[in-house]
Formats: C-alpha cells, sequence, structure tokens
C-alpha cells in the first residue's frame, strides 16, 4: 500500500490576495475555485506536480469548532504563527528574486543552515510562513 501527499489546507483572509501570491509570485496554477456562502476555496498547485495541490481555506470554518478556538485561530493568523509549509526549488535565487520583485514580506534571505540545507522564509498574505528550500 502506498499512500501519497494529495493536498495541504492553509488559511486564507483574503482570496483575491492570496491567489496573486499563489498563482502571479510563485507561479501556482488554480485548480478550483470554489464559493459558498460568501467564502472562498482556493486549489492551486505547482504546473509540474498536478497531482499536488494546496486547499487555501477561509479560516477556522470546520464544522464544530468554537468561537473562542476561531479567535485563536485569528489571532494567531495576525501575528503569523499559525501555520506553515515547506516548497522547494533548484533556483533559490531566483525564486527569492521573484518575491523580493513582487514586494513578498521576507522573512529570511537565502542561508545555508547549520543543518545542511539552504533556504529562505517568506510570509504569504494571510501570514502563512512559506519556506523555500534548494534542491540538491
Amino acid at each position: 500500500m502506498t499512500i501519497t501527499i494529495h493536498s495541504s489546507f492553509l488559511p486564507h483572509d483574503d482570496a483575491d490576495a492570496a491567489l496573486a501570491f499563489y498563482r502571479d509570485t510563485l507561479g501556482f496554477e488554480l485548480r478550483l475555485d470554489v464559493g459558498y456562502d460568501g467564502m472562498r476555496w482556493l486549489t492551486v498547485g505547482p504546473p509540474e506536480q498536478p497531482d499536488v495541490s494546496i486547499v487555501l481555506t477561509p479560516p477556522a470554518v470546520d464544522p464544530g469548532i468554537t468561537d473562542a478556538e476561531r479567535n485563536t485561530v485569528i489571532e494567531m493568523m495576525a501575528k503569523g504563527t499559525y501555520a506553515g509549509i515547506l516548497l522547494a526549488t533548484h533556483d533559490l535565487a531566483a525564486a527569492f528574486e521573484r518575491l523580493q520583485a513582487a514586494d513578498a514580506d521576507i522573512v529570511q534571505e537565502p542561508v545555508d543552515q547549520p543543518y545542511g540545507i539552504r533556504d529562505c522564509a517568506v510570509r504569504d498574505p494571510a501570514g502563512n510562513l512559506i519556506r523555500i528550500q534548494q534542491l540538491r
């Protein structure tokens, strides 16, 4: 039996800003744009990986979540401490230049980490931490 990674969820607080970041800045394709009750769920992913997606969701809309939990999620998103994802590229320098040119929220410029990888970090428009590492 093989289990693969199909999708991962990240919250957004502005669907248009999220789409602009993931599509126009990172170069992902929009695969689905689903609206319901005034909210939008966007499925995006790298064109070269059609079987792997990120689903950008309205925050804290899971069934059964309490108002206190919803408020905690929204507060953590505002601080940029709620969610994140690790991406990779064969050309980290070019990816970082593209992020800078798009005026992305830079958290860390490309650096060689003591644990053997080179990476950088930015925040998406909702505050999610996006780490991008150099593929070898």
